[in-house]
């Protein structure tokens, strides 16, 4: 692999709550960290979803949230990201590699949107993710983000399927 940036690796692996992210993250830092000679810099990269579109005080009832409701939502997506970013920490700390440096960065919105800005922005030298292994008809329906995201990066992409997916 080539790296652009004064010999430092950067690699960006996609994180979320699923056993596959963390899997994937495992498969990288066994796979393509441990066999590095430069020093890498790996960036845990998670998405919050984007707030509904149409979100406003009211719900669809007519009742209007209070703004208990809303800090309660904040107060879970913080949550969410703190414990995510806890289980990925640990499965770096697992890999017992000492010349990585590990950065946390925490996106809203769109996710295919937000990795591939990450990625390009950042300059990463490889993006990594898991594969949740949906059929063709949960796949069409629900979509695919690291599909996507192999349409759109610029840097090589591993998506790293799950034992459990692999038939």
């Amino acid at each position: 692999m080539e790296v652009e940036n004064g010999g430092e690796k950067k690699i960006v692996v996609a994180v979320d709550e699923s056993e596959e992210s963390m899997h994937a993250l495992s498969w990288c830092l066994n796979n393509v960290i441990s066999v590095s000679t430069n020093s890498t810099t790996l960036v845990l990269l998670y998405v919050k979803p984007p707030p509904p579109a149409n979100f406003s005080a009211f719900d669809v009832a007519g009742y209007l949230f209070g703004n208990d409701v809303v800090a309660d939502l904040e107060d879970y997506y913080r949550k969410l990201v703190d414990s995510v970013m806890s289980k990925a920490q640990q499965v770096c700390m697992k890999s017992q590699i000492i010349n990585i440096k590990v950065e946390k960065k925490v996106g809203s919105g769109d996710a295919k949107d937000v990795i591939c800005g990450t990625v390009e922005k950042l300059g990463a030298d490889m993006l990594v993710m898991g594969s949740h292994g949906y059929g063709f008809l949960k796949r069409t329906i629900l979509g695919s983000v690291s599909y996507d995201c192999a349409k759109q990066v610029k840097c090589p992409m591993v998506v790293v399927k799950h034992p459990k997916n692999i038939s």
